[in-house]
């Protein structure tokens, strides 16, 4: 018998609510660093954010230009305190009120800065006097913003890694780190006082590098694969954004901070690396960013936080060429100096609103007509697989109600009719590249429409 493992709950929950979230977009933020002697000038990186779908800037400082810059386009903007101003903050009042009035009071609200990080991974840090004084100067910058009229308007918080966890696998047994005690507990009090977020940031990339099997890869970067099961909650996972998300909300739930959003400070594949360093490539930094984007544009969410987006800022905007460490370090950028796309992620306001300006003509001549096409499992795959692939579309937000008892493509009730509707109907809902049609090397495009009866099966053109 076919079922649909893990995914009517789901599909319950997102009907429930499809009205609240009618009029609620996740946004898609991205890292601005300059760690580099080749960016291009800020007004010309305003204009580029202002073209694509990116939402929100996060500054690792405070650079007055680019905070200039982006005034008056409505990109939300997270600036940095760096950790060597964290000292002087946590001791002097005065430091942090000199702070907000040299950084934000001149361009807000015109630069719409949303959010102060207080340091970068602190806890990681080792220094124990530093970790000591976190909490400190955060108190100060907030009470800074409340002296200057912006309290409330704009948040304080610091951004942790992943490895703030103690336990992580599997995501419902998530916990801290126990040597950060009283410091992560009163840093959350903070966040829940305050309403600010919990950023982290969670790399796939990195899991995948200490686990490079085939199978980790498809876990990682979205594609089709067997999932993981949490063992705990009997949750299946499909992707490794969602377990690390999840294990972060588990440990915040753990110690009574249901309320604290998270927020992904930081996330992204490089496009190339060392000749010994094991996933960077063009093709994983494309699937890995345009999944991502998509699965964040579903609003399907995570199992443990459902039916929402977690606001996420992509690493990075540009390369930084000066950065030290692997090549892989400096090949994260989303775009190049001269401001074109590194690759196709998605991001272009273009791939969400048709545009209404001319095509221009192909470089080749075009097909005399279009051809009808629909993505089909190809002979001899598994049932195993099919339901591998019939799992992870209907992960991604796409409507399998028709393929749900009473829906109209219920029957045949098998996993491999299951498996080819929500298969065909994914391909249908993105962007009808051939690549979308792959399942692992399952699946092939057909013009043989496989629709019966009362069952639909979308068709689009090749």
């Amino acid at each position: 018998m076919a079922t649909l493992r893990h995914t009517s709950g789901f599909f319950v929950i997102f009907i429930l609510q499809a009205v609240y979230l009618a009029n609620s977009e996740p946004f898609i933020g991205v890292n601005y660093g300059e760690v580099a002697d080749n960016l291009p000038a800020p007004e010309a990186t305003a204009k580029l954010l202002q073209s694509t779908a990116i939402e929100k800037v996060r500054l690792y400082g405070s650079d007055p230009a680019i905070i200039k810059a982006l005034a008056n386009t409505n990109i939300g903007i997270m600036i940095g305190a760096a950790n060597g101003d964290i000292p002087a903050m946590a001791s002097d009042p005065n430091f942090a009120k000199n702070w907000v009035g040299s950084n934000v009071v001149p361009f807000y609200p015109a630069s719409k800065i949303i959010l102060i990080t207080v340091g970068n991974e602190v806890m990681l840090s080792g220094d124990q006097s530093l970790m000591g004084q976190l909490l400190p100067a955060m108190q100060n910058l907030q009470s800074a913003l409340e002296s200057a009229g912006l309290g409330g308007k704009i948040r304080v918080s610091t951004v942790h890694s992943m490895a703030v966890l103690k336990q992580s696998e599997p995501p419902s047994t998530g916990s801290f780190d126990p040597s950060f005690g009283d410091l992560m507990k009163g840093l959350l009090e903070f966040h829940n006082s305050t309403g600010s977020p919990f950023p982290i940031n969670p790399y796939p990339f990195f899991a995948y590098q200490s686990d490079p099997r085939p199978e980790t890869l498809a876990f990682c970067l979205f594609q089709p694969n067997a999932g993981r099961v949490d063992s705990g909650t009997n949750i299946k996972y499909t992707n490794m954004f969602d377990a690390q998300l999840d294990a972060v909300r588990s440990a915040l739930d753990a110690m009574g901070f249901k309320g604290v959003e998270i927020v992904v400070a930081e996330t992204g594949w490089p496009y190339k690396g060392d000749p010994n360093e094991v996933g960077p490539s063009m093709d994983n930094a494309k699937a890995y960013v345009g999944n991502l984007i998509s699965h964040l544009r579903s609003k399907v969410g995570t199992p443990l936080m459902p039916g929402k987006s977690v606001d996420t800022y992509l690493f990075a905007l540009y390369d930084e060429d000066l950065k030290s460490g692997p090549a892989s370090e400096r090949s994260f950028g989303l775009f190049k100096p001269d401001l074109t796309a590194t690759f196709d992620a998605g991001l272009a306001k273009s791939t969400q609103t048709p545009s209404s300006s001319t095509p221009k003509t192909p470089a080749t001549p075009a097909p005399e007509a279009k051809k009808l096409a629909w993505c089909v499992p190809t002979a001899g795959v598994s049932d195993a697989q099919l339901q591998a692939n019939l799992d992870y579309a209907c992960g991604q937000g796409i409507d399998c109600s028709p393929i749900q008892p009473g829906g109209a493509c219920f029957e045949p009730n098998t996993v491999a009719s299951h498996a080819t509707y929500a298969m065909n109907l994914l391909y249908q809902t993105s962007d009808k590249n051939p690549s979308n049609c792959d399942f692992s090397q399952t699946a092939t495009l057909s013009s043989n429409d496989p629709s019966y009866n009362g069952c639909n099966y979308p068709g689009g053109s090749t």
